[in-house]
């Protein structure tokens, strides 16, 4: 169980986030939803540990430990909104490279990437680069690269932005699918209705704090 305590961030004398708590439950679903500009991305982003907060504690199975110790640790991963898959590589080397610069072996890493994209319905698609695959499926990639490093909480940021409407519960089906298996995930998105469609609990977050659901 990850807990944020009295998170705060402050950009250019503008607070952002202010005194917000936040308990992320173990193999649950949590959805971070609320208007744009209300610190959404912000937040998601703290608990990756992309970016610093400026107060406040965070909480890892009840010790003290810092978001970015976490991803170092391989504790969290991140799917991000716009995939960030790389162009020139192929859809196996996008999803095994983490892990073999970690120090991986080679034939381990294939062998875990196969299997997900056999999970995911992507089996042919391995030999493929990034610009040959449809939206729906650069999600799938991204969330296999995702979970080829063996997260304990995996975070999505607005994972149905880029992708038509019609891919919506693909997408939700996908992310219950995963949950299933038992994986804490964390998703942030503007689409109340998705977010009841995947979420155990939505916390909205508002200018100075926020609220559980």
């Amino acid at each position: 169980m990850l807990e944020l305590v009295d998170i705060t961030k402050i950009y250019n004398d503008t607070t952002i986030l202010n005194n917000l708590s936040l308990t992320i439950e173990d193999q649950k679903t949590l959805a971070i939803v609320g208007p744009s500009g209300a610190g959404k991305t912000t937040l998601l982003r703290i608990i990756a540990g992309l970016t610093a907060a400026d107060g406040g504690t965070f909480l890892w199975n009840g010790q003290a430990t810092t978001p970015a110790k976490l991803r170092k640790e391989g504790v969290i991963g991140v799917v991000f909104q716009g995939f960030e898959l790389f162009p020139n590589l192929t859809v196996l080397r996008n999803i095994t490279l983490a892990p073999t610069l970690q120090g991986q072996a080679v034939a381990q890493a294939e062998a875990k990437a196969q299997a997900l994209l056999a999970q995911l319905d992507l089996s042919d698609q391995a030999q493929a680069y990034p610009d040959a695959l449809s939206g729906g499926q650069k999600q799938r990639v991204a969330i296999a690269r995702a979970l080829a490093l063996n997260p304990q909480i995996l975070l999505y940021d607005e994972p149905t932005s880029a992708l038509d409407p019609n891919l919506r519960q693909s997408v939700a089906n996908l992310i219950n699918s995963v949950k299933a298996q038992g994986m804490t995930q964390v998703v942030v998105t503007h689409d109340m209705a998705f977010a009841q469609s995947v979420a155990d609990t939505t916390f909205t977050v508002a200018k100075f704090g926020g609220d559980a659901q």
